[in-house]
């Protein structure tokens, strides 16, 4: 981590605008699940505690650019006030004079939250006058929002152009911390568990991670393109055909280059994609014309979590198999609870965001992993190797 951090800049007295990631799921205006407003606690309470004036913005859903109420982020600004036991006020906007009003009334160790930014379409296009109107609200930024980090929005990257120091907060610093390790200092064993639907997603996040680990395991979706690739028969499985080539040249750089890359040896098959379809276990040799794989079998369960309890470092990103459906989330949720099993044994384990993130969530093990990620796409932007424009635009140390 080779950026500024909240740690190291006074706040007393400053105007402090926070980027946070409040994308929340809302239904009759509750919050049904506050994971990312808890995780940025941390740095809106260290501004509070320091005398700093807190003014955070965020996103929430798609607007398109212009107001809409039903992405209003008023209902985020009372659950926070709960979650913090003291009142957070809210502007009606992001940007302009009621906010400038708003923000000049403020005391320090106050609490603001802005409007929705998505209600101007100049955020998404990172236009230099709206980020310089957001800019005017404070006397430096702090990044706290990961899950945006891989967006130059406005809110991200263009407002770093107009306020200085602009340093990371607590939950970027992590996530930084976390993934970085994963990606330049891994202690071995290393092994990565990538699944999830298909491979077009994830094609340079295994090209990335396969000269740094010791064992890939490849579950979900997008194993049955790599059995087409191997010229076997995979019945309705879901199968990307324009990625066969791909496949292929992934399973002969890991040959060439001797990495153990771990294929499912058996799977779960069904009649079709509902909870309630005929399913068996069948080996992958034996998949019959008409079922399509959805999820992995015993035996290979039995095999990825042999490799995992040697493992010392674990990057887990996608699920194994349709976890939607109860039936054919045994292969996730084993993998889950052996990726808890063996932190409690000193083993880093660090969950890449989206539905893994949801699996984990699902299971009450979040705790009991060393770091579950909050940003889907940057989380996979950051294991593919990119630079993401939301930390690069901060302060260097």
């Amino acid at each position: 981590m080779n950026k500024k951090t909240i740690d190291q800049v006074d706040l007393k007295g400053k105007r402090v605008l926070v980027r946070v990631d409040f994308n929340v799921p809302i239904k009759q205006n509750a919050i049904t699940d506050d994971t990312r407003i808890v995780e940025s606690l941390p740095t809106i309470r260290k501004i509070i505690r320091d005398g700093g004036k807190a003014i955070l913005m965020s996103h929430l859903g798609r607007p398109k650019g212009k107001p809409n109420m039903e992405f209003t982020l008023k209902p985020v600004a009372d659950h926070l006030a709960r979650l913090l036991g003291m009142p957070v006020g809210f502007a009606p906007d992001c940007i302009g004079p009621q906010v400038r009003t708003m923000v000049g009334a403020m005391a320090n160790g106050s609490c603001l939250l802005l409007e929705n930014l998505r209600f101007h379409a100049e955020e998404e296009a990172n236009d230099p006058a709206f980020a310089r109107n957001l800019a005017e609200s404070g006397d430096l930024y702090v990044n706290d929002a990961f899950g945006s980090a891989h967006r130059a929005h406005a809110s991200t990257e263009g407002v770093t152009h107009y306020l200085s120091p602009s340093v990371a907060g607590y939950l970027m610093q992590k996530e930084i911390d976390y993934l970085g390790r994963a990606i330049g200092s891994p202690v071995r064993p290393y092994i990565a568990i990538i699944g999830g639907a298909k491979i077009s997603g994830k094609i340079d996040v295994i090209e990335n991670l396969m000269p740094k680990v010791n064992t890939l395991l490849i579950g979900g979706g997008m194993m049955f393109t790599f059995y087409k690739a191997k010229g076997m028969e995979i019945g309705t499985s879901l199968l990307e055909p324009d990625k066969l080539d791909v496949a292929k040249k992934i399973l002969d750089l890991a040959a060439k280059r001797n990495l153990n890359l771990v294929l499912p040896v058996d799977c779960i098959v069904a009649d079709r994609m509902d909870n309630n379809a005929d399913r068996k276990t069948v080996p992958v040799t034996g998949i019959p014309p008409g079922w399509m794989g959805l999820d992995i079998g015993a035996e290979t369960v039995k095999l990825f979590s042999t490799a995992l309890l040697g493992a010392k470092t674990v990057v887990w990103n996608g699920p194994m198999g349709v976890f939607e459906m109860d039936n054919f989330a045994a292969g996730t949720k084993a993998i889950a609870t052996t990726l808890a099993d063996i932190t409690s044994k000193g083993a880093t384990t660090i969950v890449g965001g989206g539905d893994s993130a949801a699996a984990i969530a699902q299971l009450g093990l979040e705790k009991k992993v060393s770091h579950v990620s909050t940003g889907g796409g940057a989380s996979l932007e950051f294991l593919e190797g990119k630079t993401l424009p939301g930390v690069a635009a901060l302060t260097d140390r």
